[in-house]
């Protein structure tokens, strides 16, 4: 850790360079965070780093805006961890409430067409996170098979609580069958609150997620939109892509948004940094709710990251005396194959079958994969190539 007394203003300043510069999704964000702040700025070691990103990882939530917000926190209290969630996430969601405005005027075959080389970008990308945390997380037959298993389970249930269903069935099969996975000696990090404010955090989550479907109501009002997206936000696991079903299953099937703005919005979150989760302005923004869109953009903003918040913030203080335990260790691995599996399912229903139409979006598809995951092409870069295709075709 660097000894210096740190301040919000510079969680701040750091966070939001990220949030400017960190294209590529959320696996690739802890490769930036790592090299920003182990590595270029000593703010946290690397044993310490690694406990965070796996806490970050086995908690529902967006996984890198997770570790983000427990970064500013480690680094400068509650003030540096809401600096760090501020100015990680404004530039995308600014950006895609902006394209919620534009969307409709996007009608005619140029707009069509712009959108439809967007759900291709959407295939290309998660393509490549399938392919990069399968190698990352499953290196083995066991985590192989978790993974497989848990894909044709929620393809087969198609239900939002299917996914934690078989979270929890992947962390029960990591504990029986990964044996080789041991815990690992680390470092402790400063965590300026204890285990009594930890419980208050831990209660209040499960109060929210209680609580907000009983003053909901059936129509789109805020109270509707804050449960909605509190919901995705608390049971989604492994972050990023993977809340894809969850949100749909929110915003598409009680009909607030179509199909077809959905996996727009979804493909224009690949073009810009920042995390993924950022989409639920977007989705707000498109809701139409009896409310300002700035407004109603705000609120699903706020609640898709709170409950994700409010659980890291509640393990933190114990997580020191549980990550000892071998048996952890192995839950945690199981949780994240689950997590490659469910990411694999989200690939093909509603990505691939919305996206592709023909052997034209296949060609497409598979020239950009290969840019994207053979030579390392920026994912900007698949954005206007995926679109340029499109377009020409049309």
């Amino acid at each position: 850790m660097s000894p210096s007394p740190a301040t919000a203003f510079e969680v701040f300043r750091v966070f939001l360079r990220l949030g400017l510069t960190s294209f590529g999704g959320p696996i690739a964000h802890l490769g930036y965070f790592r090299t920003e702040l182990v590595e270029r700025r000593g703010w946290v070691t690397e044993s310490q780093f690694s406990q965070l990103l796996a806490i970050c990882q086995f908690l529902p939530g967006p996984a890198s805006s997770q570790l983000g917000f427990a970064l500013g926190l480690v680094r400068a209290g509650w003030l540096g961890a809401a600096a760090a969630f501020l100015a990680f996430t404004l530039p995308s969601a600014l950006l895609l409430f902006g394209f919620a405005a534009l969307a409709p005027a996007l009608a005619s075959s140029s707009g069509e067409a712009i959108i439809h080389g967007l759900k291709l970008v959407a295939l290309v990308v998660v393509a490549g996170a399938v392919l990069g945390m399968g190698r990352k997380l499953c290196p083995d037959r066991p985590r192989q098979l978790i993974a497989a298993l848990a894909m044709a389970g929620v393809l087969m249930t198609q239900t939002a609580w299917s996914q934690l269903a078989v979270v929890l069935a992947g962390a029960a099969a990591g504990w029986l069958s990964c044996r080789q996975v041991q815990p690992t000696e680390a470092d402790a990090f400063p965590i300026r609150h204890g285990r009594g404010l930890a419980l208050t955090l831990a209660g209040l989550f499960a109060l929210l997620l209680l609580t907000l479907p009983l003053v909901a109501g059936p129509s789109a009002s805020l109270m509707a939109v804050a449960d909605a997206f509190y919901r995705a936000g608390a049971l989604v696991f492994g972050g990023g892509h993977v809340v894809l079903p969850l949100l749909e299953d929110s915003v598409v099937t009680p009909g607030w948004v179509s199909e077809e703005q959905f996996l727009a919005g979804y493909g224009a979150a690949q073009a810009i940094p920042g995390p993924m989760f950022a989409f639920s302005a977007y989705l707000g923004a498109s809701i139409p709710a009896d409310a300002p869109a700035l407004l109603v953009a705000g609120v699903a903003l706020l609640f898709m990251f709170l409950p994700g918040f409010l659980l890291v913030s509640a393990v933190l203080p114990v997580w020191a005396s549980v990550s000892r335990h071998a048996g952890m260790a192995r839950a945690i691995a199981g949780v994240n194959a689950a997590v490659v599996g469910l990411l694999a399912a989200a690939l093909y229903d509603p990505i691939f079958t919305a996206a592709v139409t023909g052997a034209s979006d296949v060609a497409i598809a598979a020239v950009a994969f290969v840019l994207l995951a053979g030579w390392g092409l920026s994912p900007l870069w698949i954005v206007f190539g995926c679109v340029g295709a499109s377009l020409a075709l049309t």
